[in-house]
């Protein structure tokens, strides 16, 4: 080989082995990007009581703590359209102070229940300026009860007020509502809080809100009897709903009645209060996980 020749390889081979050295021996690069967990709100039912998941919302507004997916049941659903319309939460919070039993309900007895709430098909369009799911700006299910399967029915595209009229069908008070063929009533019964809507959806942090109404005060109405007794049952059934949530949050409501809806201020404090105390758990949950970067090990020559 010419001596031409044996410098060329020699050049070569110098360089080759110097960018191996310089990929064994260069720290590791850092792991992909931290990415974001998507956050899922599920929002139960409780009438009136309904109104202290605008005091968490609003905590969690202040916090920046981004809210991705929502899922609603009964007055749960009322209040996630609102906030996934975009419409401010200060005027969500104003139209609910303005809100009353008249608005969604008319006392009207038959076989099927005492009351009507035909005039919730109409509250998305009416107060929020909104009629189809696809209008909303953030990602929703309403969950219903299949009366005669005992089954969820999650409702995430099309109209909005034939589900929220049929999530908020409370047995025994509202006539249920007959759609697509099923019999549907009040989601809490088989959707108390829809947090598994929020995993099928894509979720990755799910934050439950449950409002408790059962307490040890005497029942003054038909409406205190049926509102009760479910309560009851809810608390010793198996609730599959709480093994599912990463975070709940129990705003603490049982002293207030169906339909005090003229305590907003108190209702949105409650929420408020018992979302600040969840702060650290979900500030935790939502911190980013970086995938460690791979790693070579190479020996060095003495």
């Amino acid at each position: 080989m010419s001596t031409h020749r044996k410098k060329k390889v020699k050049s070569w081979l110098k360089n080759a082995v110097e960018r191996v050295r310089e990929f064994a021996y260069t720290e590791p690069a850092a792991g992909e990007p931290p990415k974001s967990p998507r956050v899922g709100i599920a929002l139960g039912g409780g009438f009136a009581r309904g109104i202290a998941h605008l005091g968490v919302l609003s905590v969690l507004e202040k916090e920046n703590i981004p809210v991705d997916y929502l899922a609603g049941t009964s007055a749960g659903a009322m209040l996630a359209i609102a906030y996934a319309s975009g419409h401010p939460i200060h005027e969500i919070i104003a139209q609910a102070r303005a809100t009353r039993f008249k608005d969604f309900g008319n006392w009207r007895l038959s076989w099927m229940g005492l009351a009507s709430n035909q005039k919730l098909e109409h509250y998305p369009r009416k107060y929020l300026g909104v009629t189809t799911f696809e209008e909303l700006k953030i990602p929703l299910a309403i969950a219903a009860t299949d009366l005669g399967k005992g089954e969820p029915v999650y409702f995430t595209s099309g109209p909005l007020g034939p589900a929220l009229r049929a999530s908020c069908a409370y047995p025994g008070m509202f006539v249920p509502v007959e759609l697509d063929g099923r019999v549907l009533v009040d989601g809490f019964l088989a959707a108390p809080v829809p947090v598994d809507a929020l995993r099928s959806m894509g979720a990755d942090v799910v934050i439950a809100i449950f409002l408790e109404a059962a307490n040890n005060r005497k029942p003054t109405s038909i409406v205190d009897v049926i509102g009760l007794s479910f309560a009851i049952l809810q608390r010793h059934a198996d609730l599959e709903w709480r093994r599912a949530a990463d975070i709940i949050i129990e705003p603490v409501v049982k002293d207030f009645l169906w339909d005090d809806f003229e305590k907003t201020s108190e209702l949105i404090a409650a929420g408020e209060t018992a979302a600040r105390a969840a702060l650290p758990k979900i500030l935790a949950a939502l911190a980013p996980k970086i995938a460690p970067a791979p790693s070579v090990i190479v020996s060095k020559s003495k």
